[in-house]
Parts: structure tokens; C-alpha cells; sequence
């Protein structure tokens, strides 16, 4: 495999990653709902009062939080491999744990739910 396929690979893995953290992060997902009562408390008469900024903040969250857990397989599979940058295999981890997180705001989104 030579560097540019490798490298279109890793970037379709890194947008799959990050449309499934905006998929999760949004309304239907019921992460959402955990998150958004925490957040709107700390959140709307601290930083701004605006009840859509709010939600918007809330959504950015779960995004964030849906990123950030599903990297942790894909970082142990590297840590137990003596990796020092992400590969491939990892980035495809990465993305199937995403995906994995997003299956039910997902399924929402199609009216499975």
C-alpha cells in the first residue's frame, strides 16, 4: 500500500469518526438526554443564557465525549502493539466503536426506535 492510499484511508476513517460523533451528539440520541440536564444547569447561568446555545453546547458534548470513548480501544489495540502513530487497523477500530456509540441515536434517526 503506498502513502496515498493509506492516507485516503485514514482520513475516511477520521470523517466516519467524526459524522458519527455529530450523529450521536445529536437530539435523538440518548446520550443527549443524560448529558443535557448536567450541562443546562452548570452551563445556563454560567457561560450564556440563551436556552438554544444551551442545547447546542450540550450537543457539542456528546460529540466530544462520543470521540473521546471511542478512542479507547483503538488506543489500547496501539499501546499493546508498540505503536507510536495510528494505523489503518486502529483508525477502523476507532470508527466501529464510534459507530457502535451512534447505532442508537441512529437507529432513532431512521424511526427504528
Amino acid at each position: 500500500m503506498d502513502e496515498r492510499e493509506k492516507a485516503i484511508r485514514q482520513d475516511g476513517s477520521l470523517i466516519g469518526i467524526a459524522v458519527s460523533g455529530l450523529i450521536n451528539g445529536s437530539h435523538s440520541s440518548p446520550w443527549f438526554d443524560l448529558f443535557a440536564g448536567p450541562i443546562a444547569s452548570v452551563v445556563s447561568g454560567f457561560f450564556f443564557g440563551s436556552p438554544i446555545l444551551t442545547l447546542y453546547f450540550v450537543s457539542l458534548c456528546v460529540s466530544i465525549f462520543t470521540i473521546l470513548l471511542a478512542g479507547i480501544p483503538a488506543a489500547i489495540y496501539e499501546t499493546n502493539n508498540g505503536m507510536t502513530e495510528s494505523s489503518v487497523k486502529s483508525l477502523t477500530i476507532w470508527l466501529v466503536t464510534a459507530l457502535l456509540l451512534a447505532l442508537p441515536a441512529l437507529a432513532k434517526m431512521i424511526g427504528f426506535w
